[in-house]
């Protein structure tokens, strides 16, 4: 079993106004095999969090800790966070032209396990996972998510994820822009990684419909870059009839 434990964590990011907090003060420890959700308003300091656990260079820590198993993730690089089992699935999926899905995917597997993987089971692996996925053969061989709609966008992030197997899972706002089909096919997927990998999930979103089919053990609401409220799957039900406005200050708006 891994344990993400985040402690107490402030973070900064430069804005035209100047050093601006987005964080203040969040701690949260999850384990491999839990789903955790992370909800709240926009601008609440969610996808701060999803890339400041990643190391994007934007946002600056400026108090707290991230551990991974006790090691410092803040130490790490990008890289590194990813080796020692850090997944990050974007809210928006970059385009990698000239580089194909096929040869990403092998080339992460490799830089991840230190050699490459055999031939004919990661190709066996691959197509396994893309037609779970429903995704046509073809895109193997396009260029990663270059002319992809954003529904498959979001598939080749869960492909990436079923084939990488990280210890622990960050899907930010993964179910945005997502059609019904669509939201069922990628939760299906995360699911499938939870089930054969005992994969840990920190999924965050602003609305509930992602959770009726990746059903969270611990609800986290995320108002100002601080957790106001923690539950279980009941929290999350209570914000589908309430809302967040009894969370809300009109002082306390931020940018994540």
């Amino acid at each position: 079993m891994s344990v993400l434990e985040i402690r107490d964590l402030h973070v900064t990011v430069e804005t035209e106004a100047g050093t601006t907090p987005i964080l203040n003060g969040i701690t949260l420890t999850m384990r491999t095999g839990e789903t955790h959700a992370i909800m709240g308003p926009n601008g609440s300091g969610k996808s701060t969090l999803a890339y400041t656990i990643a190391g994007h260079p934007k946002y600056t820590v400026t108090g707290g800790t991230i551990t991974l198993d006790g090691e410092d993730v803040l130490a790490m690089t990008v890289d590194e966070r990813a080796r020692a089992g850090l997944f990050l699935a974007m809210q928006y999926p970059v385009e990698i032209p000239g580089v194909t899905v096929t040869n990403f995917l092998r080339t992460a597997k490799t830089a991840l396990d230190g050699e490459a993987p055999s031939i004919r089971q990661w190709t066996k692996d691959v197509k396994e996972a893309m037609s779970n996925l429903r995704m046509d053969p073809k895109f193997a061989q396009r260029n990663v998510n270059e002319g992809f709609s954003g529904g498959e966008k979001k598939r080749h992030e869960i492909l990436q994820l079923e084939v990488l197997k990280p210890k622990i899972a960050v899907l930010d706002e993964t179910d945005s822009g997502l059609d019904v089909d669509a939201l069922k096919i990628v939760s299906e997927g995360v699911n499938r990684a939870k089930e054969h990998t005992d994969l840990g999930v920190l999924l965050i979103t602003h609305y509930t419909r992602i959770l009726r089919y990746i059903h969270p053990d611990f609800v986290h609401v995320v108002v100002g870059g601080r957790i106001v409220e923690e539950g279980g799957p009941e929290l999350a039900e209570r914000l589908e009839d309430e809302g967040y406005d009894r969370f809300l200050d009109p002082s306390a708006p931020i940018e994540a």
